[in-house]
């Protein structure tokens, strides 16, 4: 699969060089990248939910590496790699329903032999397939191929019946792949959507004359404001400027496009305006397993300001953005560090930044996440609508198998 090994290329290129900008970007891209893999991905006659588990995972392993810090991408890993069992085990259901319909019309027949003639085995089992599939091409020209052949001698019994069934495997790995694209299909949906999902519910939590604070820039916040405002609310916003990346300028600009009444503060006046905020909502980076918050540098100032003044943190967060992992696992890494430039000029302080010379003693940090605790978050907001910090496990076990929570699987080692 040349076409496939060049594509995971690039966008193993893209993450490293922090190409791609946004969560919902890179998740999108992610299931693009995952969807093509499955489409071209070859199956065998048998274990066939293996050898897309095992694609899937091949490729998830490499572009995961590629950039640690962007959530999303394994996020997506393992919702894929969910998507697959479910798919398998809605055929596999459908399989046994369509064995125990066989069986009963055989018990029929038994009774009310009298009443109407005998099905054949075949003809049942037949009837069963052409149950589980939907019509498409495949199954028209099937079905052609099948009225034009001669009906087997007794003597040919065997390897008509070996045939079929290698036929019925290769068609049963086809609606395999078929399901699972389509299932990826309606997650991309899922995930371009997002922000117009969540910012429906914004009428909901935005009442007339209230004072809401929010740091930094986040799409789905401005379009979840600007949906309250459309829906005829009246309300100021306070936006923190989220130095030093002054993201919140940016966003405070597109709110004053958009008629809201908008008040820019620096980051360490939260506290000193806080008071006269009734509510806090921002975004997040990725929502953990135990409801616990990786979002922009300056949140956690932000959440403790409002605990302190009982004032609502609301965390507005799409489902590609729920990490099944806990902050204490090795594989997550929950921060990273950007360029000292952004905070010093280097002309200026470079004798006090050259080590080399002995002299130097300025060093300078520049992280770029947060980690907000569950006991900081009043509420979360996703598609599916708004839910405590204690119930995001639950939410985020019904997106993700608990076999796939370990992409990279250790090489057994002999003795």
């Amino acid at each position: 699969m040349p076409d496939v090994e060049a594509h995971v290329t690039d966008f193993v290129n893209l993450l490293k060089k922090h190409k791609i900008e946004g969560s919902q970007a890179t998740a999108k891209q992610t299931a693009e990248l995952l969807r093509t893999v499955i489409s071209h991905q070859r199956l065998p006659h048998t274990n066939q939910v293996t050898c897309l588990l095992n694609a899937v995972r091949a490729v998830g392993e490499q572009i995961i590496d590629a950039n640690p810090i962007e959530l999303a991408v394994g996020n997506i890993v393992r919702r894929v790699l969910h998507i697959i069992r479910e798919e398998d085990h809605s055929l596999a259901t459908a399989a046994m329903a369509g064995l125990g319909m066989s069986a009963g019309s055989d018990d029929e027949d038994d009774v009310e032999r009298d009443d109407g003639p005998v099905l054949s085995a075949a003809a049942v089992a037949a009837a069963a397939r052409s149950t589980l599939r939907p019509p498409s091409l495949q199954t028209l020209l099937e079905d052609v191929t099948v009225l034009n052949v001669v009906p087997p001698t007794p003597s040919s019994g065997g390897e008509s019946e070996g045939r079929s069934r290698s036929v019925e495997k290769s068609s049963r790995g086809r609606k395999l792949k078929h399901d699972v694209i389509e299932a990826i299909n309606e997650l991309i949906q899922d995930i371009t959507s997002c922000h117009e999902q969540i910012a429906e519910q914004a009428v909901e939590h935005i009442h007339q004359n209230v004072v809401i604070l929010t740091l930094g820039s986040s799409k789905t916040v401005l379009e979840f404001l600007c949906a309250a405002k459309e829906k005829k609310r009246s309300f100021k916003v306070f936006v923190a400027e989220g130095a030093p990346r002054y993201q919140g300028q940016l966003l405070a600009k597109e709110l004053a496009n958009r008629g809201l009444q908008t008040t820019v503060i620096t980051d360490a006046a939260t506290f000193a305006m806080i008071s006269r905020v009734n509510m806090v909502i921002v975004g997040a980076h990725a929502v953990m397993a135990n409801g616990g918050v990786i979002a922009p540098v300056g949140l956690r100032m932000v959440s403790l300001a409002a605990q302190r003044h009982a004032v609502p943190f609301v965390v507005l967060a799409g489902s590609h953005k729920l990490c099944p992992l806990y902050p204490h696992n090795p594989n997550v890494q929950l921060n990273t560090l950007r360029s000292p430039s952004e905070l010093l000029d280097f002309g200026e302080f470079s004798d006090l930044l050259d080590y080399s010379t002995g002299a130097g003693s300025l060093e300078v940090v520049n992280p770029v996440f947060d980690y907000v605790p569950p006991n900081l978050v009043s509420l979360f907001i996703t598609e599916t609508g708004g839910h405590n910090a204690s119930y995001m496990y639950r939410l985020i076990s019904d997106y993700y198998s608990a076999n796939d929570l370990v992409i990279k699987q250790t090489p057994a080692t002999g003795n």
